[in-house]
């Protein structure tokens, strides 16, 4: 149950076994239960996201999400509402981007927390699609594979890219468009048959 305080300004809730929650209420929960969850929550995101400010937005979102939760009931226990919170918003971010880390793939296994397995046909699928890739990835030339695998699996940018292969940010450009032509014409012509045969 949900109710307007008399200010107007918040709200008060009751939750568990008659327990009254109020906006200090949950203030006061978020200050000792979530706030000194912070170092671990940003070695986490840190892991995830190669940017530091990318990190603290990424915080910032954890939290709001969080203490908006929180107004409805207050989570118990707290330390892995926190993370699960943090690892949806990151599996979240790498969709959009559809770049992802290793390192962040291995931190949310390490997380350990209950996840929706996805049934037996979309992982066959998921498979076929990553030997496709790596099918893909192998016709390459090794310059183009590598600047392609640098940028789109580990997320260097071009100048990191160009550091690490000891080319111009120019050449590296031009690898990663031959290369980005090269997977989609390979890709296109591998499923045109499957496409055409019902």
């Amino acid at each position: 149950m949900v109710e307007r305080s008399e200010s107007g300004r918040g709200f008060t809730g009751i939750f568990g076994a008659g327990v009254v929650m109020t906006v200090s209420g949950v203030n006061a929960w978020f200050i000792r239960e979530v706030l000194p969850l912070e170092a671990a929550l940003m070695q986490f995101l840190r892991r995830c996201v190669r940017d530091e400010t990318d990190a603290a937005d990424l915080r910032q979102d954890v939290y709001v999400r969080v203490y908006e939760a929180a107004q409805k009931q207050i989570p118990h226990p707290t330390r892995p509402f926190v993370f699960t919170t943090a690892r949806n918003l990151v599996i979240d971010r790498v969709r959009r981007e559809q770049v992802v880390s290793i390192e962040a793939v291995a931190d949310l296994e390490a997380l350990e927390v209950a996840i929706d397995e996805p049934g037996p046909d979309r992982s066959v699928m998921a498979r076929q699609e990553l030997r496709r890739l790596q099918t893909a990835l192998d016709h390459l030339p090794p310059r183009s594979r590598e600047a392609i695998v640098l940028r789109k699996i580990e997320g260097l940018s071009r100048r990191e890219i160009a550091t690490r292969m000891g080319i111009s940010e120019q050449t590296v450009a031009e690898y990663l468009m031959t290369g980005a032509y090269a997977l989609a014409e390979w890709l296109h012509v591998e499923t045109a048959p499957a496409r055409r045969n019902p």
